[in-house]
C-alpha cells in the first residue's frame, strides 16, 4: 500500500499497526527521529487548516524530517500545471506528501503519479486521519473490546460522516449515523460500502432519523460543524433547520451509557451543533481527540515511507 487515499482501503491489521504504534508515539513523540533524517515532507493545503496543519508539521519533525508546507496559490498548480505534473515534480524532492482540498479526484489522480506517499488529509469525501485520532481516543477509554457497545455521529452525512462508518466496519463496530432524511444523509454508495466491510469485520452500520434514540446506550456521541468548507451559503437556512434536532444537548447526553463520551472533530460552533456545556463538560474528550491528530498523522508517515501498511 503505497498511499493512504481513502479510509476503506485500510486492512483492519493496517488500522491496529497505526493505532499501536500512535500510542507510543503519544509517549515518546522522538522514539523513531531517524526516519526522516535529512528528508522532507510536502503538507499541501488549499483549505485552511488548525489541527491538520499543526500535527502534520510536528509529526514530519519528531520523525527528524522538514516539513515543507505548500499552498496552491503558491504553487504553478495554481496557474494551470496540471495535478500529474505537480505531483511527479514533488517526487523529486519529498519523502511523501499529505494533502488537504476539496476533491477527492485530486488526492486519488496525485496518488496515481507521484512515486512517493501520498496522504489524504482531508477531501470533501473522506477524513482518513481525523478518524484514526478518534480512535486511539476511543481505545484508551473503552479499551480494545468494543463488544456491545454502540458509536454515534450526529449530523448530515458528510465526509467525516464516511470516516466514521468506514473506520466503524473496519474495527467490527457498531456504528450509527444519526441524520436527517433525504439530501443531508449520507450517501447511498457510502454507507453500502460500510456495511459490506462491517459484515466481513463482525460490525454493523446503521442510518437512523431518530436522535433519541440513537442516542439510547451510545458510547460516544459524536458531532461536526452544520456548515462544512466549501458548503453552498445559500442552504445555510434550509441545512440549520434540518439539523436543528440532531444538536448534541444535554438532554441528548442524558441518554449515553454511564461512562458515555463526547468527540468532537473541531473546530467547533457552541450553541450551533453542541451546546457549550456539553463541549466544555466533564464527559468531553474533544482535546485529547485533536492531540491525536499528531500522533496518528506520524504513525501513517512512519508506516508508509517503510512500506509496512498492507491494505
Amino acid at each position: 500500500m503505497k498511499d493512504l487515499l481513502k479510509t476503506e482501503h485500510l486492512s483492519r491489521g493496517d488500522v491496529e499497526l497505526l493505532l499501536e504504534t500512535a500510542a507510543k508515539f503519544a509517549v515518546d513523540p522522538t522514539a523513531a527521529s531517524n526516519t526522516l533524517a535529512h528528508k522532507t515532507v510536502a503538507i499541501y493545503m488549499s483549505k485552511p487548516s488548525t489541527r491538520t496543519r499543526l500535527a502534520s508539521e510536528t509529526a514530519v519533525a519528531h520523525l527528524g524530517g522538514t516539513p515543507v508546507f505548500l499552498r496552491g496559490d503558491e504553487l504553478q498548480i495554481g496557474r494551470g500545471e496540471t495535478i500529474a505534473d505537480t505531483a511527479k515534480v514533488i517526487s523529486q524532492f519529498c519523502s511523501a506528501l499529505l494533502i488537504r482540498t476539496y476533491s477527492q479526484s485530486e488526492v486519488d489522480e496525485l496518488g496515481a503519479n507521484a512515486t512517493i506517499p501520498v496522504i489524504n488529509g482531508l477531501t470533501d469525501y473522506d477524513h482518513p486521519t481525523q478518524v484514526l485520532a478518534d480512535w486511539i481516543t476511543i481505545r484508551e477509554k473503552f479499551g480494545s473490546d468494543i463488544s456491545g457497545r454502540k458509536f454515534v455521529y450526529f449530523g448530515d452525512g458528510n465526509n467525516v460522516t464516511t470516516a466514521w462508518l468506514m473506520m466503524g466496519a473496519i474495527l467490527g463496530a457498531h456504528v450509527v449515523a444519526a441524520t436527517p432524511e433525504g439530501k443531508w444523509a449520507p450517501d447511498n454508495q457510502v454507507v453500502e460500502t460500510a456495511k459490506r466491510i462491517a459484515k466481513e469485520n463482525g460490525g454493523s452500520i446503521e442510518v437512523v432519523h431518530d436522535p433519541i434514540a440513537a442516542a439510547k446506550d451510545a458510547s460516544v456521541l459524536y458531532t461536526d460543524v452544520w456548515m462544512s468548507m466549501g458548503d453552498p451559503e445559500a442552504e445555510r437556512a434550509e441545512k440549520e433547520l434540518a439539523l436543528k434536532p440532531f444538536k448534541v444537548t444535554e438532554n441528548l447526553m442524558a441518554q449515553a451509557a454511564s461512562d458515555g463520551i463526547f468527540m468532537h472533530c473541531l473546530p467547533a460552533h457552541r450553541g450551533e451543533e453542541v451546546d457549550a456545556s456539553v463541549i466544555d463538560g466533564p464527559r468531553s474528550v474533544i482535546w485529547r481527540e485533536a492531540f491525536h491528530r499528531r500522533t496518528t498523522i506520524q504513525s501513517i508517515i512512519y508506516h508508509l515511507v517503510r512500506g509496512e501498511l498492507k491494505g
